[in-house]
């Protein structure tokens, strides 16, 4: 098995450390690279050719943001996963990072098993810790106004919706609920290989990069509403 490779982007020395130190005694994964800024993130990305990069949302210079945004336009690194690190899980930032192309988000209070788990599902390019935390997030944040279908976002994406046929809006609006592929197989009685089906000619369509990005356009589309209760 061809170990995952993993590049941490963290100004803080010890951390990216104490990363290193963990993901590299796994041996399904291996660290390829360190970085203490969002430029030397981008820079690295494309010389190590790495899996998943474990970046941190706040650095100093060129933030995590915007080095997401960079590698999520570099045609050459649409492969590469980006899991965002942050202190704060629920705020605007992580929600801008889902929109830059950024696959989930992780707290830096997280457990080992956690951050190990969250590369590997990463990796499959699979949404972030779990369709219902993404979502519960995203609600959070459009709920308080952070978000509309009116917006210019929101306009390109019900654009977009309009390609989607009758059963991949079916899907997209259960992929926004939270629910896996096999949740959703039993609720429309097909089967998983052809829900994943519809997610991923959904993404195509919708330009989304992984399923955390479907969620995000559920919502910006004004597919689904966001409870405000």
């Amino acid at each position: 098995m061809t170990p995952i490779k993993v590049l941490l982007a963290d100004d803080q020395a010890l951390l990216r450390s104490a990363f290193r130190v963990l993901v590299d005694s796994e041996p399904d994964m291996q660290v390829v690279g360190e970085a203490a800024d969002g430029a030397q993130a981008v820079d690295l990305a494309r010389s190590t050719r790495a899996d998943v990069v474990l970046m941190d949302i706040r650095m100093p210079g060129t933030d995590g943001l915007t080095a997401t945004r960079m590698i999520s336009a570099d045609p050459d690194l649409a492969d590469v996963r980006i899991v965002m690190l942050t202190t704060f899980e629920v705020d605007e930032y992580v929600v801008q990072s889902l929109r830059a192309g950024a696959s989930g988000f992780l707290g830096k209070g997280a457990e080992p098993d956690e951050l190990l788990t969250a590369i590997r599902v990463a990796a499959a390019g699979e949404a972030l810790l779990s369709p219902v935390a993404t979502k519960g997030l995203i609600a959070s944040f459009l709920a308080q106004g952070g978000g509309s279908a009116e917006g210019p976002d929101g306009a390109e994406y019900s654009e977009r919706l309009a390609a989607l046929t009758g059963r991949e809006r079916e899907v997209l609006v259960q992929v926004a609920g939270g629910h896996s592929n096999d949740q959703i197989a039993d609720r429309l009685v097909v089967s998983p290989l052809t829900v994943k089906t519809h997610v991923n000619r959904a993404m195509a369509k919708l330009g989304a990069r992984d399923r955390a990005q479907l969620v995000v356009i559920a919502y910006e589309s004004g597919l689904v509403r966001p409870r405000t209760e």
